[in-house]
């Protein structure tokens, strides 16, 4: 970067830099801005970069992919760093090994990008553009190819060569409507073509300020984070009263009479003005960091190996396998296998830079970001109707218009669990009720808080000795009665389906289950006797808030999710880096391949559920969750942590070791070897 030596050397103070160069000022240089440019036109120190489509195309922003694209250039702004780097900040569009152009190229299935020329940009960025007219200066990031910058990129859509165009807001109205449009624009409309707003939506043209995708802050001067702000504003300020107008030989904002265009200021300048709260990250703004942070790959600090953290002989074995699999397609960065004893240890390796990834689930995701500051860098995408690996947990119960009680009147009442240690049905709903202080600590003893709070319950377990009377007293067993309590099929409450049973039979008020439940056994889906005439309107759901639902809102009515595996990552690594590398490795070795190497398959291994879920179908990106606690949701957070509340000292648990129940309790489900 320019300003780094004149930084280290503290022989400059000031420099006026574009957002690009901003970013990367305060992210590595601990530069700050002070003072911003604003470029009049109604949108102050900034203006808005934007998708534009026609208004008939069936094209949203997330089904973008093998669409024929416009960009006025490359590295320009508004046509190739703010909507790439959206494309790639998001998951969209996946890059292995810094290589932007050729992730771009592969994405979109052909593009007019003026000035990606030759080697090492793919031809397809090329393809759409037209060059002068008469085929001259094809591809030139200049004025001989007609689809070139703002203007140009927009005749790219109307000419029908490309369907999207990434320009600036004002580039549509400007060209249909203002008083020097081109001659090929006299027919179009600002009517005929629309916005592609970030959350898949469409717009009018004109409603920009709500449908972009970045929000492009004006160029800013920078400063040391010791310097006083106020007083390089008050500098500038006196400069500009005296130097921006009529009557004066210099001209802050003219560049002409030296033979350039933007020298030290934008020469579209109208004014400088102070900046409030000096930090890169908000001057920039979420939508234009996040874009940055997409393009923020350089290939010369590409690591040449990802150690990848595993447990078990199975593990390593079914890694080093992934290792040569992935190097035989030369995928990037290189896979190395360290084998630790622990998730822990995992964790902590991560932590002093021993180690770089490693695959975590439920309570252990919190713990490697709680307390080893770990960030979820991709995660897994699980089989349709796959309940087992990543589901809702619900209080499913019966529609009553007369009483519909709410959750705040679940005290008192006669619970179902599909079992003791389960996740829906006992670790999430005592957790969340914990949270919410409704059920508190009896004597150190979770049990028996439980068994205070409800009536009478029925919690199939397979440890009865000190377990209280009260959480079995629904439990029915077998059909003679036996085995009443069990953690097995000998009794018919046990599971998703008994608890849904013991509700559905009027023994229990609420049932804890999974939200697949009540659809997966109702309406006829379960021939046995006691489910045959269930109808799915008959239940409803009980919602955290106090509200009630209908059993099939359990996106949005739910006491918590258990969220999907994740590849955790220090927070200083790129995580698209890591992201990059598993998309397109599963483009070779995901399911059902031919390459002699299955990601989410454990059976040449012997084991099972190694390093990824035999039940993924693919890896996803993380998004916008990008902690921990975004990954693993509120309610389960929540849920969590209730359960960690219930902790308290003095003394000892009854019969069973209160330490061990409660690590027991918090044992979420591992999906991974050990």
């Amino acid at each position: 970067m320019r300003a780094n030596a004149a930084r280290q050397a503290s022989s400059a103070d000031v420099l006026a830099v574009d957002g690009g160069t901003i970013y990367q000022a305060g992210k590595e240089y601990n530069l700050k801005p002070v003072v911003g440019e604003a470029y009049g036109q109604g949108v102050g120190t900034s203006y808005y970069a934007v998708a534009v489509v026609r208004a008939n195309a069936n094209l949203t922003i997330n089904s973008l992919k093998g669409a024929r694209t416009c960009h006025t250039g490359l590295n320009r702004t508004a046509g190739w760093n703010v909507p790439v780097g959206f494309l790639v900040d998001s998951g969209r569009v996946a890059v292995m090994g810094c290589d932007v152009a050729g992730a771009v190229g592969a994405y979109f299935e052909a593009s007019c990008v003026p000035g990606a020329l030759g080697s090492p940009y793919p031809a397809s960025l090329c393809a759409l553009c037209k060059g002068d007219g008469a085929g001259r200066g094809k591809c030139s990031p200049s004025a001989t190819e007609e689809y070139y910058d703002y203007s140009g990129a927009f005749r790219c859509l109307a000419d029908g060569a490309g369907e999207v165009a990434f320009v600036k807001h004002s580039t549509v109205a400007e060209t249909t409507e203002g008083p020097a449009s081109p001659w090929w624009a006299q027919q179009l409309q600002a009517q005929d073509f629309q916005l592609l707003c970030r959350d898949g939506s469409k717009a009018d043209v004109s409603a920009w300020r709500t449908c972009h995708l970045a929000r492009v802050p004006a160029h800013a001067v920078v400063a040391r984070a010791d310097t006083e702000g106020s007083l390089v504003f008050q500098l500038l300020s006196e400069g500009q009263q005296r130097f921006n107008g009529e009557g004066s030989d210099f001209q802050m904002f003219d560049s002409a009479a030296y033979g350039g265009k933007n020298l030290l200021f934008k020469d579209s300048t109208t004014e400088l003005v102070p900046i409030t709260e000096q930090t890169y990250q908000a001057w920039l703004g979420d939508g234009y960091l996040h874009a940055m942070r997409g393009l923020d790959c350089d290939p010369t600090r590409l690591p040449e190996f990802l150690r990848w953290c595993v447990l078990s002989t199975q593990e390593i074995w079914k890694c080093s396998k992934m290792a040569m699999a992935f190097k035989s397609k030369n995928l990037k960065p290189e896979v190395q296998c360290v084998s630790a004893e622990s998730r822990e240890q995992c964790m902590e390796w991560i932590q002093e830079r021993e180690a770089d990834a490693v695959v975590l689930a439920g309570e252990d995701i919190y713990t490697a970001g709680k307390t080893y500051g770990l960030v979820p860098a991709a995660g897994e995408r699980y089989a349709e109707g796959d309940t087992a690996s990543t589901y809702y947990a619900v209080a499913v119960v019966r529609r009553a218009p007369s009483d519909a009680w709410t959750v705040y009147e679940l005290q008192g009442r006669r619970s179902c669990h599909s079992g003791y240690g389960t996740m829906a049905g006992w670790r999430i709903p005592v957790g969340f009720l914990s949270r919410k202080g409704l059920i508190q600590p009896q004597s150190c003893s979770i049990l028996k808080a439980v068994s205070a709070f409800f009536a009478a319950s029925c919690v199939p377990t397979a440890q009865r000795e000190g377990y209280p009377a009260s959480l079995c007293e629904l439990c029915v067993g077998d059909s003679q009665g036996m085995h009443a309590c069990n953690a097995s099929s000998q009794e018919r409450y046990y599971g998703d389906a008994g608890a849904f049973r013991c509700l559905a039979e009027k023994q229990g008020d609420v049932a804890f289950v999974k939200h697949s439940s009540v659809l997966e056994i109702t309406e006829g889906n379960n021939s046995a006797s006691w489910a045959s005439q269930l109808r799915a309107g008959d239940f409803q759901l009980l919602c955290p808030n106090g509200a009630r639902a209908e059993v099939g809102q359990f996106a949005e009515c739910h006491w918590g999710q258990v969220p999907a595996q994740a590849v955790m990552v220090h927070p200083d690594a790129n995580p698209l880096v890591v992201y990059g590398l598993l998309d397109k490795a599963q483009d070779f070795f995901g399911k059902g391949n031919s390459n002699g190497f299955e990601m989410f398959s454990s059976t040449d291994f012997e084991g099972q559920d190694l390093i990824f879920r035999d039940s993924a179908i693919a890896i996803m990106p993380v998004e916008g969750r990008t902690t921990f606690a975004s990954w693993l949701g509120q309610a389960f957070l929540e849920s969590l942590e209730g359960l960690q509340s219930l902790q308290c000292s003095g003394a000892a648990a009854e019969s069973m070791n209160f330490s061990l129940l409660l690590l027991t309790i918090l044992g979420f489900v591992k999906f991974c070897s050990s």
